[in-house]
């Protein structure tokens, strides 16, 4: 065991030591028709019942050939994947490709996706008319990630509408090509409104912002004011308008999503401002969050479950699988508890860390094993779906990753279209984590052992407890006692 976790370990520095130099020769074209080469078509096809794999990675790239386009299109999609055009606003090349992309997938009977980060970006842009207001009436800002000047939450009413006039011209040029989006995706998180960093400090500088928060001095009643100024920013500026064109159509950002209050995974760029709460963990410290979601309208929840590098030392009492498998699954689980069963949960995911910008060197990865088990938990407590955020170089093995464990599961597609979830413990100690769907008297389990336990263990479902035997790295049907 310790020598493959010390191999594994070792293939990741080789990785990031070859990133910089393969990511210059990684192209679009070369990363699908890479997964197309090496990732199989799915056994058990989506039909509907899960969403297609989407991602960074997965962009639209399309040969000029419409016929050849239409292979590699049913190709992807016999692997469960689904390519996702990005819409830039002021580039008309990447607006006719979209348009493309989804007229094809239209007419093969594909789900249509468009990303829609640009669209959203830019509500600080920078402008006098948005930043913090002093005392004695000169502005001010901040800077995030070095460039962007980050001004106040309640001068965003002008930029809301460019904003929403950008969404409306998108929606339209679909509707006018006759296509329809089905899905609409963002990672739009380091502009608008926020509450990290310098973010708390600086409204309490400005004077529209004390006007807007009384009680600005406590965190918890700033962060609630600017997660609902943020949240209604995205309903009227994007939900409105696509829902509008495409009632139907799904609608989410990264990182929204219903949860208990608590933030367990952020962004390597978010800072924790002094005198903010926190709970300790280790020396992970969990943070107080908002309710942003219920203010936004979207239609599915989006959380987020990929690792960081600089995470790995928030756990030093775990073993390495047990530290990334916790963490993903800390994280995925909040969200499935408090998402009802009609809000489809999409969920960002990655095998391998990531190095930020200050990262010395690389920590050591979970094991591909312990990655699919993590996905499976994940599917069992509601998930729908998965997107992936990485690397040019990894997009391939991350794919086929993925859809292994999309293909493993909808082997039992009656229980992942129809069955509920009813377990969503997450033990604070490396032991047996168990996962369940249930469609009536019977029981989708995956139950993952961290620790040696080769006896049945109990869990108390629908007032009784029920045994589950150990099935290592596959799924079992239980059958249970009808409610009485």
């Amino acid at each position: 065991m310790h020598r493959r976790i010390a191999m594994v370990a070792l293939a990741a520095v080789l990785l990031a030591v070859a990133q910089p130099a393969l990511a210059q020769r990684t192209t679009q074209e070369q990363i699908i028709r890479g997964i197309i080469a090496t990732v199989p078509p799915l056994e058990h096809p989506l039909e509907g019942t899960l969403e297609p794999i989407r991602g960074s990675r997965l962009d639209a790239w399309l040969p000029d050939d419409d016929a050849e386009a239409r292979e590699l299109l049913s190709a992807l999609d016999d692997r469960g994947v689904a390519l996702t055009a990005r819409w830039l606003p002021d580039r008309s090349e990447s607006q006719a490709l979209a348009l493309r992309v989804g007229a094809l997938q239209q007419e093969l009977g594909l789900p249509v996706s468009v990303h829609t980060t640009a669209v959203m970006t830019g509500c600080f842009d920078g402008d006098a008319s948005t930043l913090h207001v002093a005392d004695d009436g000169s502005t001010f800002s901040w800077r995030l990630l070095g460039s962007r000047e980050m001004g106040c939450p309640f001068r965003l009413e002008e930029r809301a509408q460019v904003i929403r006039a950008r969404w409306q011209a998108m929606v339209d040029a679909y509707r006018e090509a006759g296509v329809r989006v089905d899905l609409f995706s963002m990672d739009w998180y380091a502009d608008g409104p926020v509450e990290w960093n310098e973010a708390w400090a600086a409204s309490k500088r400005c004077a529209v912002c004390r006007e807007h928060v009384p009680g600005l001095d406590d965190f918890r009643t700033f962060q609630a004011a600017v997660r609902r100024v943020r949240g209604e920013l995205q309903r009227t500026c994007a939900v409105e308008v696509v829902r509008a064109a495409f009632p139907d159509a799904l609608i989410g950002n990264w990182a929204v999503h219903p949860h208990d209050g608590w933030r367990y995974w952020y962004d390597s760029y978010e800072e924790l401002p002094e005198g903010a709460p926190f709970r300790q963990e280790q020396f992970a410290r969990h943070r107080t969050w908002a309710d942003e979601f219920a203010w936004t309208g979207y239609t599915y929840a989006n959380p987020v479950c990929y690792p960081w590098n600089a995470m790995y030392a928030w756990y030093p009492d775990y073993p390495t699988d047990y530290r990334w498998f916790y963490l993903g699954l800390l994280s995925g689980s909040t969200c499935a508890r408090h998402t009802p069963a009609s809000l489809p949960m999409i969920t960002w995911v990655k095998w391998r860390p990531t190095l930020a910008a200050e990262d010395a060197e690389v920590a050591p990865a979970m094991s591909l094993e312990t990655y699919r088990e993590l996905l499976a938990h994940l599917l069992l407590r509601g998930g729908d779906g998965f997107m992936m955020w990485c690397r040019a170089e990894e997009a391939v093995d991350e794919v086929g990753a993925i859809a292994a464990a999309l293909d493993e599961a909808l082997a039992w597609r009656e229980f992942i279209a129809e069955g509920q979830p009813v377990l969503f413990d997450v033990p604070r100690s490396p032991g047996t984590v168990v996962s369940a769907l249930r469609l009536g008297d019977r029981l989708l389990v995956r139950r993952t052992d961290f620790a040696d336990r080769p006896g049945p263990v109990a869990r108390r479902i629908g007032g009784r407890l029920v045994s589950i035997p150990p099935v290592p790295g596959r799924y079992q049907v239980i059958e249970i006692a009808p409610d009485r």
